[in-house]
């Protein structure tokens, strides 16, 4: 199966069409938004990337698409081909990217970049340092949102509790016949202080964002304010 079927298709298939883990995941992503609007204050004139958008469709995906205006200010990559996407989003600018390998966009492209749920699937911490060091490099602000592993149940997988440790989380996922997510090439639980080591950016917060539970919430964001871009080596994709 391919990165995108994995990342995209399985996802969603925890959070199918019309079910109730779909709308936890919509409302977790609406709030999810609205931090980002709060924090990341867009005026009408930013140009803004968003990185690692879905191809599938639903209430779920691609909340910065739906909700924001004036889209043709926006521009989206992933790695699929991406026909579902312009279908939905025609204004949007969408390109196709390489998993591992750079951003294909000048230094300082972008007033603000943002990529939700995407870091916690580049495959290892050297690669989510690139792909979070790409980000800086095209854009001013950045803005990042990850799942947040304290959240009582797996966003990917459904099962609560026993991710909150690697051991368990390993054998609930060989029992549930989801072993896949146990592999760090397919998922890297985040925690605040995984997310923070992410980024060699000084002049950085992480905090809580979607379903607020205080250190349960379901989701967690890292944003630099002014980033001076970076030089490294590596890969950016979904």
């Amino acid at each position: 199966m391919s990165t995108v079927d994995l990342v995209d298709s399985q996802y969603y298939e925890v959070a199918k069409s019309g079910s109730l883990a779909e709308k936890v995941t919509e409302l977790a992503r609406d709030r999810i938004y609205e931090d980002f609007i709060g924090i990341c204050r867009p005026s009408g004139l930013d140009k803004i990337l968003d990185v690692g958008v879905s191809d599938i469709g639903g209430d779920a995906a691609n909340v910065v698409e739906r909700r924001y205006s004036p889209q043709r200010n926006l521009t989206a990559v992933g790695l699929g081909d991406g026909h579902e996407f312009r279908k939905t989003f025609p204004e949007i600018d969408y390109r196709k990217v390489v998993a591992d390998q750079p951003l294909p966009f000048p230094d300082r492209s972008f007033d603000i970049v943002t990529s939700n749920a995407v870091l916690e699937h580049v495959g290892s911490f050297e690669k989510q340092r690139f792909f979070v060091s790409e980000l800086l490099r095209v854009g001013g602000r950045v803005f990042i949102t990850v799942p947040n592993r304290y959240f009582p149940i797996e966003h990917h997988t459904a099962i609560p509790f026993l991710h909150w440790f690697d051991s368990t989380f390993k054998f609930a996922c060989s029992a549930a016949g989801k072993a896949k997510w146990s592999s760090p090439e397919n998922l890297i639980l985040m925690s605040k202080r995984r997310l923070s080591a992410s980024c060699s950016v000084r002049d950085v917060k992480v905090g809580y964002t979607g379903i607020r539970l205080g250190p349960l919430s379901s989701n967690l964001y890292l944003f630099v304010p002014n980033s001076t871009g970076s030089s490294a080596s590596g890969g950016a994709g979904r």
